[in-house]
């Protein structure tokens, strides 16, 4: 197995169980709540997302790589809830901001590490 493949699978069940331990509400749309009921839209997309890091994982080195894992364990994760359940279920609420789950954080973290090592190259 590759270190892409358990990092990926470790992160998507750590999602996947803090989700079933935690969920609080209910995400039929985006971030912050837009394009509600877009649900195809955004499996789709997570595909195509999907896609996107499989072709490039063995392009990049170091913290891009790491990168590319959190983008697709994150993508795999909300993939999953949008499949199986319709929405996205969400736990993490600061009040002050829309709630989320760990799979955005993966999403969040691993975009902000490509647009630096690519921005680097």
């Amino acid at each position: 197995m590759s270190k892409f493949t358990l990092i990926s699978l470790l992160l998507i069940l750590l999602d996947q169980i803090s989700k079933y331990l935690l969920e609080s509400s209910r995400n039929f749309g985006a971030a912050f709540g837009i394009l509600q009921g877009w649900k195809w839209f955004f499996i789709i997309l997570g595909f195509f997302v999907m896609g996107f890091v499989l072709y490039y994982k063995d392009k990049v080195k170091n913290y891009g790589y790491y990168g590319l894992v959190l983008l697709f364990s994150g993508t795999v994760g909300n993939v999953i809830d949008r499949l199986v359940f319709g929405y996205v279920r969400d736990f993490i609420d600061f009040g002050f901001w829309p709630s989320f789950n760990l799979a955005d954080s993966f999403n969040t973290i691993g975009v902000i590490l490509l647009v630096i090592y690519f921005w680097k190259k």
